[in-house]
């Protein structure tokens, strides 16, 4: 087997690590509440998780999730309404599903059970902005926000001060009325905090209206006096305290990876779960310690997770942070190095185009052609050109992006 096939089942089993049907089903109730269940739910995982909790609960079960356009199931479940929407910028549908969410919360009773469904993806495909703001600019905040190059937990910070349905805000309409709740996620974010994962639905969080102001304000957008105004005044209610279940992370994936890595005969060098940064400079500093490690006995795979970011992407730009992460390994690299590497989005989509991410190998080494692709934002071109992009179409799961050097060591 080609190390290029390699890599990608390696890829493919850390993404299985994660799936929800392996997940979701252990931590859901066995029994059915005295009235009926309602599941609400948003992210790229949301129609897979929706699915198996409609496969597993017993009783009444009905809702709405909101997921990512073409990321639904194959046999979407009778009762419970899956509306798919854009990412990363928020579209009709995202409104509708957010007006859809609320909704459904505000009419729930004491009998009943809300279970909370939540993946990443979500803090743009779930939206309700928040009184004073219209859907228009925030739309436009959004789209701005992502191309400054701002990392995505400032963003998320930002949109939950802007949002009426996050930071809490939707579990506290169904706890209002009495009902019990259940918060399921799976991961997407450095640090596994629940709450930040698609900025937080059902878990309540700090209200930083200054901290939002500022970010919005070093990104370069033009803060108004009313917006500013807008944002300080939209306090969150109390969040009810309820369970909260973490069901994948992108270390469970990364460690599925290296387990069987291992069992192959690797020695598995661990670069940081959590890494968070501009995608180029990541890689070109892990180019770095691949050829240190080319010089050592031995065959040596560096792994790495976490989520790293494409800075000031063009409007015209091509390519999310997995590719610019490989065009930037691919600068440091010479052809004759003994190197290989396969970087991937785990929910199937680098960015906003068809590729889970990538894979080179030195012989491809053009420090030239690397370079001018990072400066343009134009990394999908140049990897299709090579012949490296990695498709696997969605994978109804989020649990951020897993990377992959395999370095054959000196001998």
């Amino acid at each position: 087997m080609s190390n290029r096939q390699l890599l990608t089942d390696y890829f493919l089993h850390g993404v299985a690590a994660a799936s929800p049907r392996l997940t979701l089903p252990a931590v859901l109730p066995t029994g059915a509440p005295c009235g009926r269940t309602l599941v609400l739910g948003c992210g790229k995982a949301a129609a897979e998780m929706a699915l198996v909790a409609s496969e597993c609960l017993a009783g009444p079960v009905t809702g709405c999730v909101v997921t990512r356009h073409g990321h639904n199931v194959a046999t979407p479940p009778p009762a419970i309404e899956i509306i798919e929407a854009r990412h990363p910028v928020p579209d009709e549908l995202s409104l509708r599903a957010g007006t859809r969410l609320l909704d459904l919360a505000a009419e729930v009773g004491p009998d009943d059970r809300v279970i909370f469904l939540i993946s990443g993806g979500g803090s743009s495909l779930l939206c309700a902005p928040a009184h004073g703001i219209d859907f228009e600019q925030k739309q436009a905040i959004g789209e701005w926000l992502v191309r400054s190059g701002v990392g995505i937990e400032q963003i998320n910070l930002v949109r939950r001060h802007l949002s009426r349905i996050k930071g809490g805000r939707l579990a506290a309409v169904a706890g209002a009325r009495g009902a019990e709740l259940l918060t399921c996620v799976v991961s997407d974010v450095a640090g596994d905090d629940p709450a930040l994962v698609a900025s937080g639905p059902s878990i309540g969080a700090a209200f930083e209206p200054e901290a939002a102001i500022a970010i919005l304000r070093q990104a370069g957008w033009d803060v108004s006096s009313d917006l500013a105004a807008t944002i300080r005044a939209n306090r969150p209610p109390a969040v009810p305290t309820h369970p909260v279940h973490t069901l994948a992370t992108n270390a469970d994936a990364l460690a599925a990876i290296s387990r069987r890595a291992k069992e192959d005969g690797w020695n598995v060098v661990d670069l940081g779960g959590s890494l968070t940064g501009p995608a180029g400079a990541m890689g070109r500093a892990h180019a770095d310690i691949a050829r240190d490690h080319a010089m050592l006995p031995g065959r040596h795979l560096l792994l790495s997770g976490g989520e790293l970011t494409v800075l000031r992407a063009r409007q015209d730009g091509r390519g999310g942070p997995n590719l610019e992460y490989l065009a930037g390994v691919l600068s440091g690299l010479d052809r004759t190095d003994p190197i290989e590497a396969l970087a991937g989005d785990s929910d199937g989509i680098d960015g906003t185009e068809d590729n889970a991410g990538g894979y080179l190998t030195a012989g491809w080494a053009d420090h030239t052609a690397a370079e001018q692709a990072l400066a343009s934002n134009r990394t999908y071109d140049l990897f299709a050109a090579l012949g490296g992009l990695v498709r696997t179409g969605p994978t109804r799961t989020n649990v951020n992006d897993i990377r992959m050097i395999a370095v054959e060591g000196h001998t």
